[in-house]
């Protein structure tokens, strides 16, 4: 079953065409990243399936879909009184959602008390990171859109977020779509790959489309293919992109 059907979208903002002529699927259960070089419109397109932005084309979302969201890297003013706790009450009132699964939601991303009641500028990358996937989740989405949500993480915390996102995934049977410039991660986690730079460059499994040739288009230099063996041992990938 398919849980989203894009075809022939456009995105243009201002006089640039950022997204052009974009078609692809994403079924119940699968998780998809999205690859491609620094402006190469992977926000944008997560922008335009989210209705943000204006675009041209088909954009259909099943009646069925729930959209969690993390955004990219966002940096939250020391000075904001704000906890993760406000964030998580204000997102429950407006989904009319009970307060009572914001313990279990907490518990599942490793959020302590003492994390969320403590104001989120003065959170390290990793807790942040781990508090906008805890309200992303608030609502029971069956889709979560994520836009590189390690950017803003140190390398070592990279691969707690990695597997945190990966179990959860699980635990609920999430469909995904994930930017990405991490191809290790891709190749561990990602069920299907869009590669894209303004056009779409490839689309299918990691280990069937990211060939060579593919990777030098999509980057414009050599990149090597790391394959792996699926034991998630958390391995890194040493041509990270």
């Amino acid at each position: 079953m398919n849980l989203l059907s894009v075809k022939h979208l456009f995105v243009r903002l201002e006089d640039k065409l950022i997204v052009e002529d974009l078609s692809f699927e994403l079924a119940a259960g699968e998780r998809l990243s999205v690859l491609g070089p620094n402006g190469a419109g992977k926000t944008v397109l997560l922008k335009a399936l989210l209705n943000l932005l204006t675009y041209k084309g088909e954009v259909v979302w099943a009646p069925s879909v729930r959209i969690g969201y993390v955004p990219q890297k966002i940096d939250a003013d020391t000075h904001l009184p704000l906890t993760f706790t406000d964030l998580f009450r204000a997102k429950c009132t407006t989904l009319k959602v009970s307060f009572s699964e914001l313990d279990e939601i907490a518990n599942s991303v490793g959020l302590t008390r003492q994390i969320l009641q403590t104001p989120v500028g003065h959170l390290s990358g990793g807790q942040f990171q781990r508090g906008l996937i805890g309200f992303s989740l608030i609502g029971s989405p069956n889709v979560l859109l994520m836009d590189e949500p390690t950017a803003s993480v140190d390398e070592p915390g990279e691969e707690h977020i990695y597997e945190l996102i990966n179990r959860l995934q699980t635990e609920h049977n999430l469909a995904s779509i994930m930017v990405s410039h991490d191809l290790s991660f891709v190749f561990r986690y990602a069920t299907k790959v869009l590669c894209l730079n303004r056009q779409k460059v490839c689309f299918g499994s990691p280990m069937d489309a990211l060939t060579p040739e593919v990777l030098a288009k999509l980057y414009g230099e050599a990149v090597g293919v790391y394959h792996h063996d699926h034991d998630h041992s958390g391995s890194k990938n040493p041509n990270q992109v």
